[in-house]
């Protein structure tokens, strides 16, 4: 059940094509079109979610929890639907607190992470009964007094910036200075002054790095986390019950990038729970993924308006860009801009192939889903799909950018 995308980039391994057109959900792109009756739109297919935490499933031990980490994708019919498949469940705003709750997840199997929290969002997870993972000293300063005052049991980890740096890793969250968590030097301190609070400390939240293709890397990271965990868990003034260590499982978007083998993770993954049970015997590790689980099922579906030569190039215009789609034109963090996998979706293959560049309405040239991209020849209304967009997409975006109207999203 793959589709070829083009020669640079990996094969898709869960959407299919029938008489020449994307299949998603088991319906033909053109026919979700109907169905939405207008474009741009974003379409998350189930099944490949579901498939995903299959997969992980088959490697993961069952002493270890996996968690979906919501900021990924927070549409509701997509966090209902993560819900009952997962552990629990990641937030990082009171909004997708709010959400979390609303799609059946139970509030001891939510946390809050994230810098910068304020003292409301603070108090509603408090009240709530949900963990938060404290990202200063100034978080736990404002949960005691907010403790003192009510009767509610507040939990919470530490949310550590690891002494170590993941040089793999596509983006870095610890390691050096950075805005998320506790130094972790600074740790120790923190948790002996925790003996003097009212505040229930659980455990850690470790997180070195994301969108990591390399199973080597992972183990690295893992490893160096738990041994981490294991050194200030000895000053902790209670054990060790909540040991999040992160996720960082990537997708291949680009060209030349392949899918994360899980195999060689296996015996990794138990050998981890081996040490954690020696050496932290009431902690439950957890794995906190989103990309990984959501990014795959995802498609962003735009039309041609306008085929445009210009001086010998061939410029496809859609009704869709970079202000739904952020990721895509490069802008969300790329160094390098590189193409993610895009097609004509409702001609994959096409009689005819062309060298054309796809750019959106708007008045920028940085409005670029695809650059100089192989594709089946397109003309007006012919469907375009950005491929890898079920993370980081919608919500990621400058919707409001020269006031064009939203996407839809929908769920098959």
């Amino acid at each position: 059940m793959s589709i070829t995308i083009s020669a640079q980039h990996a094969t898709h391994p869960w959407f299919s094509a029938k008489d020449d057109e994307l299949v998603v959900g088991g319906r033909k792109i053109s026919q979700i079109a109907a169905a939405v009756g207008r474009t741009p739109f974003y379409v998350y297919d189930k099944s490949v979610m579901t498939r995903k935490v299959e997969q992980l499933r088959a490697v993961l031990p069952k002493d270890i929890a996996l968690n979906y980490a919501m900021k990924a994708n927070p549409m509701p019919d997509v966090v209902k639907h993560m819900v009952p498949l997962t552990d629990g469940v990641d937030v990082a705003s009171a909004q997708e607190m709010d959400v979390a709750i609303s799609a059946g997840a139970q509030p001891q199997h939510v946390s809050l992470a994230g810098p910068g929290k304020t003292e409301s969002e603070l108090h509603r997870a408090a009240a709530a009964g949900i963990t938060v993972h404290v990202e200063s000293e100034r978080e736990i300063r404002i949960l005691n007094q907010y403790a003192k005052t009510t009767d509610y049991q507040t939990h919470i980890a530490i949310r550590v910036n690891p002494d170590f740096e993941l040089k793999a890793s596509g983006m870095k969250m610890g390691g050096g200075p950075k805005q998320f968590g506790i130094d972790a030097e600074r740790v120790p301190q923190v948790l002996r002054d925790l003996a003097t609070t009212q505040l229930k400390f659980c455990g850690f939240h470790i997180y070195s790095g994301s969108q990591n293709l390399r199973p080597d890397s992972i183990v690295e990271a893992q490893t160096k986390t738990l041994n981490l965990a294991i050194e200030l868990a000895k000053h902790a003034p209670t054990p060790v019950t909540h040991l999040n260590i992160g996720g960082g499982f990537g997708i291949p978007y680009f060209p030349g990038e392949q899918l994360l083998d899980l195999a060689p993770l296996k015996e990794h993954f138990q050998s981890l729970v081996s040490q954690a049970q020696q050496s932290l015997p009431q902690a439950k590790l957890i794995i906190e993924l989103g990309r990984y689980l959501v990014g795959e099922a995802g498609v962003y579906v735009c039309k041609v308006i306008d085929r445009k030569i210009s001086r010998g190039q061939v410029y496809l215009v859609t009704d869709g860009g970079l202000h739904h789609h952020l990721a895509a034109t490069g802008n969300f963090g790329q160094v390098i801009r590189k193409n993610y996998p895009v097609l004509i979706a409702n001609r994959i293959l096409g009689n005819k192939r062309e060298i054309a560049s796809v750019v959106g309405p708007l008045c920028t040239p940085l409005d670029l889903l695809a650059d100089r991209m192989e594709l089946a020849e397109a003309q007006e209304g012919d469907l375009v799909a950005v491929l890898q967009s079920g993370a980081y997409g919608f919500s990621a975006s400058p919707l409001k950018f020269l006031s064009h109207p939203a996407p839809t999203e929908l769920i098959v």
